[in-house]
């Protein structure tokens, strides 16, 4: 096939590509090429990383299983629900808890279930949420709704044709759910179970805050403190080997098994699918209320304090720079993510269209870091840099960056989709009517322009509710709102943390908003 209206600028698009696998490739060296006669191998057998190593595997495997049981009936029943404005409503709130900066949702149930908490007084004087408990609670909160999404989208994906067949040959209830919605959501069901386990054993900021102790720390937690309390390398660079080799392992097994899609608006509703009986919409309702009820629970828990709050223009002064240097890093990430993932994807395409089996390897180089935790990337950048930069005046903008380059799969997976499918509709046409580089590239810009916006606002919630990159590289010269959320949290102001969380609900809200109304059916 012609390429000449695409491939002018042979080499566009490598040098992105070379700058994300130069970051993994200089964390790495990091790791590799720090002293190695340092390098104690005594720690894999203390007892001490043997109970973090249990405790990460524990919480990660609990918390993926629940998170995936308990979105099974809530998706089913909002399958047989009629589509309607809060449905849609509720399907957005899924999109905005699976997003939403982590210290949000902390200080939410903290206010909720803490000591203090609204609800504290009905569990007993034994309730404690600092724990096993209070990790499962959080990281259930942040990964039901992105399984219930899934698990929707893949029931609603079951044509009429073979609901009509299972009315001709009058499936009962249960034979409908094994034949049909098992076997549609089944593989779904696998994939999340892995995706959620991965996410969790990554979890950083949810056991910072609730791990309460030495007993609920995982290897995330232990890096940091091993790098940023005790200051040994060692132990950091020896633990971050063991994250990067059960993680990225788990998540490129998870990668080879498929993709869960959970963005992309649902189908139009099956028209032949039969109705539920008057048990089965009461059950349905009931779950769909404890759904809603779920969500917003730790949301709304912080209004109370808000409106209590009391405080001072002083706060606000206080408040006002973290604000604006978390916008500031976001709007920084942002743009360097979409700019790198947009270039990094040309030597794909161009590979695609040319059916070259380099094709194949060319994506998984955009999308790698994928399976490389955050904080191994920040722990090895921490080490190769520290020698030969100012950590401490240099740090605002390694965060930007590390948190740009984290981010270019995620912008990537948002981008490619319409990119591909450009190509598809208009490469011919463009060869046809000989338009140059610069007209073409003009007309795929404004193609282009609702799945940039989209992963512009997906990429600058995760940016901005950064904690793993900031508590490496961070100092006290510069504070974003999530790490002056849990200075407050962690000291219980939870009134100041409450308010501050509220502010930050609001900008992500906002992004929230934005990125459902650049979806083509608000699903």
């Amino acid at each position: 096939m012609k390429l000449s209206a695409f491939t002018s600028g042979k080499w566009a698009g490598w040098p992105a590509l070379g700058l994300v696998a130069a970051a993994t490739a200089l964390a790495f060296g990091g790791l590799i090429g720090f002293n190695r006669s340092e390098f104690d191998w005594s720690y894999f057998s203390d007892p001490y990383f043997l109970a973090i190593l249990r405790f990460t595997l524990l919480q990660a495997t609990l918390s993926a299983a629940l998170s995936v049981i308990l979105a099974w009936p809530t998706a089913m029943a909002l399958s047989y629900l009629k589509d309607s404005t809060h449905k849609r409503a509720f399907l957005s709130l899924c999109v905005l808890c699976f997003v939403m900066p982590t210290l949000i949702v902390i200080t939410g149930i903290i206010s909720l279930l803490g000591r203090s908490g609204s609800l504290s007084p009905l569990l007993g004087e034994d309730w404690n949420l600092y724990g096993l408990s209070g990790i499962l609670i959080a990281h259930i909160y942040l990964n039901l709704p992105f399984a219930v999404r899934t698990l929707y989208l893949r029931l609603q994906s079951i044509p009429d044709a073979s609901w009509r067949l299972a009315r001709q040959l009058k499936f009962t209830r249960e034979q409908r759910f094994w034949r049909l919605e098992w076997a549609a959501a089944h593989s779904a069901t696998w994939l999340l179970l892995g995706f959620i386990f991965v996410i969790c054993f990554n979890s950083f900021a949810v056991v910072l805050a609730l791990g309460g102790g030495p007993k609920a720390t995982t290897l995330e937690v232990a890096i940091y403190q091993a790098l940023k309390y005790d200051f040994n390398i060692s132990e950091a660079l020896a633990l971050a080997w063991v994250q990067l080799l059960i993680a990225g392992s788990a998540f490129l097994l998870v990668s080879f098994c498929g993709k869960v899609s959970w963005l992309s608006p649902a189908s139009a509703p099956a028209q032949l699918r039969p109705p539920a009986t008057r048990l089965e919409q009461a059950a349905y309702r009931l779950l769909y209320a404890c759904g809603w009820l779920f969500l917003l629970a730790p949301l709304l828990a912080l209004a109370p304090r808000v409106i209590h709050s009391g405080v001072d223009m002083e706060f606000w002064r206080s408040l006002s720079r973290p604000l604006l240097i978390t916008l500031g890093l976001g709007v920084v990430s942002t743009v360097l993510s979409i700019s790198l993932a947009y270039s990094a994807l040309r030597p794909y395409r161009r590979a695609r269209m040319q059916h070259s089996p380099a094709a194949l390897w060319l994506d998984w180089l955009t999308s790698h870091s994928l399976a490389v935790p955050a904080m191994v990337l920040s722990v090895g950048l921490f080490v190769l840099l520290l020698p030969h930069l100012d950590l401490d005046h240099w740090g605002i903008w390694l965060v930007a960056v590390i948190n740009g380059l984290i981010t270019v799969p995620f912008a990537a997976s948002q981008l490619k989709p319409a990119l591909l499918n450009f190509d598809s509709q208009y490469h011919r046409l463009a060869l046809s009517l000989k338009l140059t580089s610069r007209e073409r590239r003009r007309i795929e810009w404004s193609y282009m322009a609702p799945a940039i916006r989209t992963a512009a606002a997906f990429v600058a919630m995760l940016a901005m509710g950064d904690v793993a990159i900031y508590s490496i590289f961070g100092n006290q010269d510069f504070v974003t709102l999530p790490w002056l959320i849990y200075g407050y949290a962690s000291t219980y102001r939870l009134n100041e943390a409450s308010l501050a969380s509220m502010v930050f609900l609001g900008v992500c809200g906002l992004l929230i908003f934005y990125l459902e109304k650049q979806s083509p059916r608000h699903a």
